[in-house]
């Protein structure tokens, strides 16, 4: 079954790794024994990137926050690759 695993299944889970391990980062950043799962990094644009072209106005901006629950999601999404 080796033959049927992709890098599109592998980016998916590990998407779906990051947005839950965030997600479960996020609700444990009040409780007292599991606030350091929401310990981490932010880095990015501090503000967006504004180009103005007179008829079309576009806006860069990109801030990412890794934090210790989302690398778990990412390392279990690895696990759950490698075991279908």
């Amino acid at each position: 079954m080796r033959g049927n695993k992709n890098g599109w299944t592998l980016l998916l889970l590990i998407l779906a790794g990051i947005v839950l391990g965030g997600f479960v980062g996020s609700l444990t950043a009040g409780v007292s024994g599991l606030d350091w799962l929401n310990y981490g990094q932010s880095f990015g644009l501090e503000s967006p990137v504004v180009l103005s072209l007179g008829l079309l106005v576009l806006t860069f901006g990109l801030t990412i926050k890794i934090t210790v629950a989302g690398i778990m999601g990412i390392i279990l999404a690895i696990i759950i690759y490698r075991w279908i």
